[in-house]
């Protein structure tokens, strides 16, 4: 292994690290040892930040940077030196005046933009991109025991909307983040 790549082995980014998934995917790879960048809007934001600053490791292994999902390039100097990328930051709206532009457009840019970063870092192995439960909640098959699911089980916008969801914009955004890669 090379020196490079020795410097690189344990640091990862999580972007949204503030969310439910990014602040369990710190906490237990801080555990596991590595070393962490956690993108979040306002790092000096306590309530977003708090509850992560005091995990074990986090002072010696957490660092935080500023990021906006909107900011072509603004992941770059981020990932650079990470091994991987857990991308896990994400608009989240119960309801919204414009959800295509607030939730959808956000998301899928957001998520290109983390991916155009990763691809221009040479240091990036793996990345990972999550999704949401939403992405698999509308589709109009009957979820029953024995059930596999698998991504044959995408939510279907005409569904959602024939149901009058009022976040239906939501649904079709989990979908597209979840195959954008």
């Amino acid at each position: 292994m090379s020196e490079k790549e020795k410097e690189t082995e344990n640091v990862v980014c999580v972007t949204g690290a503030s969310g439910y998934i990014g602040s369990w995917l710190v906490k237990l790879l801080l555990q596991r040892g590595y070393t962490v960048k956690a993108t979040v809007r306002d790092p000096n934001d306590p309530k977003k930040t708090q509850h992560l600053v005091s995990l074990d490791g986090a002072k010696e292994r957490l660092g935080w940077f500023k990021a906006e999902l909107w900011d072509e390039g603004c992941f770059d100097s981020i990932v650079q030196g990470c091994q991987g990328v857990f991308h896990t930051a994400s608009p989240v709206f119960v309801a919204s005046p414009d959800p295509q532009t607030e939730i959808v457009e956000t998301a899928v840019k957001g998520t290109l933009n983390v991916l155009k970063s990763c691809a221009k870092a040479a240091s990036v192995k793996r990345v990972v991109s999550t999704s949401s439960l939403a992405a698999l909640l509308y589709n109009g098959k009957p979820l029953t025991r024995g059930v596999v699911v698998d991504e044959t089980w995408f939510s279907d916008s005409r569904i959602c909307q024939g149901h009058h969801i009022k976040v239906s914009s939501y649904f079709t955004c989990a979908h597209t983040n979840f195959i954008s890669i």
